[in-house]
This record gives structure tokens, sequence and C-alpha cells, in this order.
């Protein structure tokens, strides 16, 4: 699933970043009849619908919405960003519009519009757990973990036990350093029987931090190859040697070369 050079950009990156979960683009809530794609090949396959729908009508609220938010599954953030920008123009009172365009903005870098765009996108009386995780990986990247975690906390007690959030919550600890109750979180997000390849990946990530290779070389074999497995965790070996490993991880771990598995991108859409 990974490669060595990408293991601690997809083990690091993950979950606490502007995509997923970065801020997720988990989207409509009350609009289920859409289901969302599990493939690269469906995305691609939704991208193509959406973006013929789109194109013959730019006013139409769903196919801005399910357009922009294929492009972002494959991470053509740029271009979603654009469309949704024009979208909430016309759908000004959706509040779940609002929430795509706060995630893209933060998945294109722009976090302080992604932080007012995304408060303003639910309402204390009718908070959204969704936008509330995706406020907290915001707060993450902002450097403010405390309040991120107080975030993720709140959205947990709307989805209890939702894995999205409990990733984003567990590599938020990490971040602050709080490795025993990153792994205890990260855990219980794994056992939960809803978990995914990117829970996995941030246990081994918060495993390595803590000089525990064995564990998270055998952990990581449940997604990689043996081979895949080894290289991930004798990066993870060199980079926690690094004196800045705290910094690489804040940063997103983005290792030079690193490219974004499938795996990763589909984490990247269920967060």
């Amino acid at each position: 699933m990974l490669l060595a050079a990408a293991g601690l950009a997809a083990l690091a990156g993950a979950g606490c970043q502007s995509r997923a979960g970065l801020g997720d683009i988990t989207g409509s809530i009350g609009r289920s009849a859409v289901t969302q794609p599990q493939s690269k090949s469906e995305w691609a396959a939704e991208s193509e619908r959406w973006g013929k729908r789109y194109d013959a009508n730019p006013r139409e609220r769903d196919a801005a919405f399910y357009y922009a938010r294929a492009l972002r599954a494959q991470d053509q953030n740029a271009q979603a960003l654009a469309i949704l920008q024009k979208a909430v123009l016309v759908h000004s009172n959706d509040l779940e519009m609002l929430g795509a365009y706060g995630r893209s903005l933060a998945e294109n870098g722009r976090l302080k519009e992604a932080e007012d765009v995304l408060s303003r996108a639910h309402s204390p009386e009718r908070p959204d757990w969704r936008v509330l995780s995706a406020q907290g990986t915001v707060a993450d990247q902002l450097g403010d973990n405390a309040r991120a975690q107080q975030l993720y906390q709140a959205a947990l007690k709307l989805a209890p036990g939702e894995p999205t959030v409990m990733s984003n919550l567990g590599l938020s600890l990490a971040l602050s350093k709080q490795l025993p109750e990153a792994e205890r979180v990260l855990k219980e997000a794994n056992a939960s029987g809803r978990g995914d390849a990117r829970i996995r990946q941030n246990l081994v990530l918060v495993l390595g931090l803590q000089g525990r290779f064995a564990e998270a070389e055998t952990l990581a074999r449940q997604d990689q190859s043996p081979a895949e497995a080894a290289a991930t965790v004798a990066y993870l070996k060199r980079s926690v040697s690094q004196q800045n490993s705290w910094d690489l991880l804040k940063a997103g771990g983005k290792a030079r070369g690193a490219q974004p598995s499938q795996a990763q991108a589909q984490a990247a859409v269920e967060g």
C-alpha cells in the first residue's frame, strides 16, 4: 500500500490534515440516495458523471456539490475549490455546501478562511459532527491541539465511536505528545469493526514514535506486503531518530518525493 518514501507521509498525513477529514469528503447527510464511491475507478466515473451535469447547469446544487466532492477525492483541490466558491454564492443558505467549501479551503492551505467558513457551517443549536471534526483538523494545523481535541470530543458526543473522528483525535494526541492516550484511542477505533487502513496507519505511527517497531511492523502487515511494511518501519526508525521528528509529524510527515497511494486517497475520502 505504501512505499518507503511515502510511509510516514501516509501515516502522519492521513488523519490530522485538511483532507480528511483533511477533512472529510463524506458529504450528504440528508441526501443518502447518492452513495459514496469506494475505489479510484469509481471516483473517476463519479467525476465524469457529475462533471457533465455540472457543465450543463453550473447553478444546479447537487451537480456542484458532488462534482466538487469527486474532484476532492482525486486531489484536484484547486478545481474543487473554484466550483464550491461559486456554488456558495448561489446556495448561500446551504450549510452542507458551506461545510464542503470550508473543508476545501483547508485542503488548499487557506486555514484562517477555512476556520471562519466552518464556524458558519453549523450552529450551536444544530451542531454537525462532520463540521466539528473538520474544525478540529484546522485547529491542529494551526497548532492549537488543545482546541482541536475539544472539537473532536464534541463531535464524538454527537457520533459516539465514529472512527474518522477518533482517528483525528488519536493523531492530535500524538501531536501533543500524549502517546499512550493516542494509542488507546486508535486501538479502540481499530477494534470497533468500523475502522479502516487509515486508523491502522496512524496506530503504526504512534507505536513507532514509542519505539515499538516490532509491533508497528506486525500491524503494518495487515495492509502492506511484508517488504512494504519493513520499509515503512525502517523509514519510521530513521525519522524518529532525527531531532526534528516531531516537526515532521506536525508537517504531516511530508517526506521528499512522497506520493499518496490509492489507499491513502481512499482514507482521505472517508475522513
